[in-house]
C-alpha cells in the first residue's frame, strides 16, 4: 500500500507535471500562426478548419524541435524536472552529420511533450476544479450519472465530498501517468542518437588510448627513476664514510632523477584530472647520454654501442626508442646479476635497432624489487603499434637480451 502511494507523495511527480505544463504553454506563441491558414479558408467546414489548425500547429512545434539549441534546452530541463539520466549536451561530442532518423527524435519528443502537457493539463485542471466546486454545492455545480431507467444526481451533502475527493485523487493519478510517460519517452527520444553514440564511443576510445599511453609513460619514467634511486641510495649509504665524495655524487644523481620524474608525474596527473597540463615532457634519443649516466650513478657498468646517426631519428619514433631503452635498463638494474650492461643503438637507412643485454642469475642488488608484470607486455604493445619487431628472452645460459627493430625513415 505504501509503495503504491509513493508516486503520489514524491515531489518529482509534480515537478514532472510542471515540465509537461511548461511544454504546453511554450507552444502557445505558435498558435496565432497556426490560425492564419484556417482564417484564410472561409468556405471549409468548421471541423476541417479545426483539423487544419491542429496540423499546422503540430508542424510548427515539430519545426522548433529541429533546432539544436531546442534539443539542448529540452535535455537540461528534462534532467532537472523529470530526474532522468541524460548525457550533458554541452560535454557530449557533436557528430559531424546525424542520420535523418536521428534528426526527427527531438521533433517527435516535442510533439508528444506538448500533447501530453495539454491533455494532462486540461484533464487534471477539470478534475481539480470539480474537486473544489462539488462540496456543498456552493457554486451550483452538480454531478450526475445516467443509468438505464434511472438518473443519479449529486448536488450536495456528504456524497459531494466523496466525489470531490475522488476527483482530486484522479487529478493526482493524471499527474503520475503523464510524468511516468515523459520519463519513459525521454531516454528514448532525448538520449544519445546512433550518431551521438558513435561519437561518444570514439571519444571514449580516444580517452582510453591516451590514458593507456600515459600509463606506459608513467611506468617507464617513474619505474626507472625509483629503481635507479633505490640502488643509488644503497650505494650512497655504503660509501658515506669510506668515500663521501662518491656518496654526495650519488645523492646528487638521486635529486636530479627525482626532479625529472616529478615533471613527468605532474604532467600525467594533470591530464588524468582533465586539467590543462603543461607541455608533455619529451625525452628522445638525444637524452640517451643522460639516461646512461643515471644508470652509471646507480653503480652499474654500461657499455654503449651507437652506430649510424641516432640523433637524426625524430618525433614519435625517437620518444618510443628512448622509453624502450629506459625500460630495458630498468629491468637490467632490477633483475641483473651485476656485470656490464650492453646497450646497442643502430640507425640504418630502413630501420632502428635497439638492444639491451645484461647478465642473469642471483642478483647482487641490495634489495628485492616488486614487479607489476606490465613492463615487457607494454613494450611489446608499443613496438607492435609502431609496426616493429620485438624479442625478449634468455641469450645463452647467463644473459638476458632485449632486441627491438623499428622501421624508420631518416630525416634529411
Amino acid at each position: 500500500m505504501i509503495r503504491a502511494m509513493r508516486p503520489f507523495l514524491c515531489g518529482s511527480t509534480y515537478s514532472g507535471m510542471l515540465f509537461a505544463y511548461g511544454g504546453a504553454l511554450a507552444s502557445l506563441p505558435l498558435l496565432p500562426f497556426a490560425l492564419l491558414p484556417a482564417l484564410a479558408w472561409h468556405p471549409a467546414p468548421q471541423g476541417a478548419r479545426i483539423a487544419l489548425v491542429l496540423l499546422v500547429w503540430a508542424a510548427l512545434v515539430g519545426a522548433v524541435g529541429l533546432a539544436r539549441p531546442a534539443r539542448r534546452a529540452l535535455i537540461v530541463s528534462a534532467r532537472r524536472l523529470l530526474g532522468v539520466r541524460l548525457p550533458d549536451p554541452a560535454a557530449a561530442p557533436r557528430p559531424a552529420s546525424p542520420p535523418g532518423a536521428d534528426r526527427w527524435q527531438t521533433p517527435v519528443w516535442l510533439l508528444l511533450h506538448v500533447a501530453l502537457g495539454w491533455t494532462g493539463g486540461l484533464v487534471s485542471g477539470a478534475l481539480l476544479f470539480a474537486g473544489l466546486a462539488l462540496p456543498g454545492g456552493w457554486t451550483g455545480v452538480w454531478a450526475g450519472l445516467d443509468l438505464p431507467g434511472r438518473e443519479v444526481r449529486v448536488n450536495g451533502g456528504w456524497p459531494s465530498w466523496v466525489l470531490a475527493l475522488g476527483c482530486v485523487l484522479l487529478a493526482a493519478v493524471v499527474c503520475v501517468v503523464v510524468t511516468n510517460a515523459l520519463r519513459w519517452l525521454a531516454p528514448r527520444l532525448l538520449g544519445p542518437s546512433s550518431a551521438e553514440r558513435l561519437a561518444l564511443a570514439a571519444e571514449r576510445e580516444r580517452v582510453l588510448a591516451e590514458r593507456n599511453r600515459l600509463a606506459h609513460e608513467l611506468h617507464d619514467s617513474i619505474g626507472h627513476t625509483l629503481t635507479a634511486a633505490t640502488i643509488q641510495a644503497a650505494v650512497a649509504g655504503e660509501l658515506l664514510t669510506a668515500d663521501p665524495v662518491a656518496a654526495r655524487a650519488a645523492l646528487s644523481s638521486i635529486e636530479e632523477s627525482a626532479r625529472a620524474a616529478l615533471e613527468d608525474l605532474d604532467y600525467v596527473l594533470g591530464v588524468l584530472r582533465e586539467e590543462e597540463a603543461g607541455t608533455a615532457p619529451t625525452r628522445t634519443l638525444a637524452d640517451l647520454p643522460e639516461l646512461l649516466n643515471g644508470v652509471r650513478h646507480a653503480g652499474a657498468v654500461v657499455e654503449p654501442e651507437l652506430t649510424g646517426e641516432p640523433a637524426q631519428i625524430q618525433g614519435t619514433l625517437s620518444r618510443a626508442a628512448y622509453r624502450i631503452l629506459q625500460e630495458g635498463l630498468t629491468n637490467a638494474l632490477r633483475h641483473g646479476a651485476g656485470g656490464p650492461i650492453e646497450v646497442r643503438v643502430a640507425a640504418t637507412p630502413d630501420g632502428l635497432e635497439l638492444g639491451v643485454v645484461n647478465r642473469t642469475g642471483t642478483s647482487t642488488g641490495t634489495g628485492t624489487f616488486p614487479t607489476s608484470g606490465h613492463g615487457l607486455p607494454g613494450l611489446a604493445e608499443r613496438v607492435r603499434l609502431l609496426h616493429g619487431e620485438f624479442e625478449a628472452g634468455p641469450d645463452g645460459p647467463q644473459h638476458w637480451r632485449l632486441a627491438v627493430r623499428l622501421p624508420v625513415r631518416l630525416s634529411a
